[in-house]
């Protein structure tokens, strides 16, 4: 892994004690995320992806495996070409760990973009998106290591004017059909990263993954034991609504759809700062069959593998706003190569 300390373009000496290794530009953890996030795409500085990414740093989303600086910098380039108004605005960042293991953040992003340039999602459409991201970062001594993103494709594709459903078919397509294509994100699929921590023994942390293994165990008469019944929730889809109905639809749907596959939580972060509700931050998955009637509709049998990070607020009555985030783009796309029906 490459590290550096200090930013280079200010000259600033690296911190001591707790952010040993960072910049002194920085105040804290979250204001390095938060910092170096609009500096990449609000000051379009894609070249400082060379001082706060590693080189051979690791990024995993729900679309597949990308290792090595230079492919996050082209990336990076296409999608500001695809929306070039686009705005990220974080929300929060909810963090653990420190200067030996590596700290994580769980870094939740509101961003916005009007589609004007050809891309990703294909060509231009004219129509705007708003959505919400969930990236977790690991980072040492300046540089970002490892990284796990879920972008609310799914979102955005329902705003641009498609289906996700049809356009996981489209990109198939564009991608050069099923034995050409680039494969989803899977367990088999992963690299090894340098980040082994797992989070802290923080009671808001279990007490959230203990909310979502409930409902992953079927248990869905957690949910109105344990959330806010004003609770404000926003999901995958960019389902933004309140209330018990909303969170057994998005977790339900999600569960019924694989009732049989094996539920993990791989990180687990949970946090009481200063002027702030005490937070919690989940990065699980859910890896089996697409064996039941649920979020995808007919069952397949096909095997998918969701990778998914959520966040949970909690307040005096109990879990009171919920952000849950996987690419239903990618579970489609699963679903797509499995059936042949393209």
């Amino acid at each position: 892994m490459t590290v550096r300390t200090g930013t280079g373009d200010t000259g600033t000496e690296a911190l001591n004690g707790p952010f040993a290794g960072f910049s002194s530009r920085w105040a804290d953890f979250p204001d390095y995320i938060l910092g170096i996030t609009r500096d990449i795409w609000e000051g379009r500085a894609i070249a400082s992806l060379d001082l706060f990414y590693a080189k051979d740093v690791i990024v995993r989303t729900p679309a597949g495996v990308v290792r090595g600086n230079e492919p996050v910098k082209d990336a990076t380039m296409a999608t500001i070409h695809e929306f070039p108004d686009r705005q990220l605005y974080g929300e929060d960042v909810i963090w653990s760990g420190d200067a030996e293991t590596g700290f994580l953040s769980s870094h939740r992003l509101v961003t916005t973009g009007t589609h004007t340039g050809h891309g990703y999602f294909g060509a231009p459409s004219g129509r705007s998106f708003t959505i919400r991201v969930i990236a977790d970062c690991a980072a040492r001594q300046d540089a970002i290591f490892d990284e796990w993103l879920v972008r609310d494709n799914g979102g955005i594709a329902r705003q641009l004017g498609t289906e996700p459903a049809s356009f996981a078919r489209q990109l198939i397509d564009r991608e050069g059909g099923p034995e050409k294509c680039p494969k989803p994100f899977s367990p088999e699929g992963d690299v090894e990263g340098l980040y082994r921590g797992r989070g802290n023994a923080s009671a808001w942390g279990a007490r959230y993954a203990g909310i979502v293994t409930d409902m992953m165990s079927k248990e869905f008469d957690v949910v109105r034991r344990t959330y806010d019944r004003a609770c404000r929730v926003d999901y995958a889809g960019a389902v933004s609504d309140v209330s018990f109905a909303a969170v057994e639809r998005f977790w339900l749907g999600l569960r019924s759809a694989f009732p049989s596959a094996v539920f993990a939580i791989h990180h687990q972060i949970g946090r009481n700062d200063p002027m702030m509700s005490p937070r919690a931050a989940l990065r699980w998955s859910l890896t089996g069959r697409h064996d039941g009637w649920g979020a995808f509709g007919r069952p397949t049998g096909a095997t998918v593998h969701v990778m998914g990070i959520s966040h949970a607020e909690f307040g005096p009555w109990g879990l009171r706003h919920e952000c849950a985030l996987f690419d239903e783009v990618a579970v489609w796309k699963q679903i797509h190569l499995h059936t042949g029906d393209l």
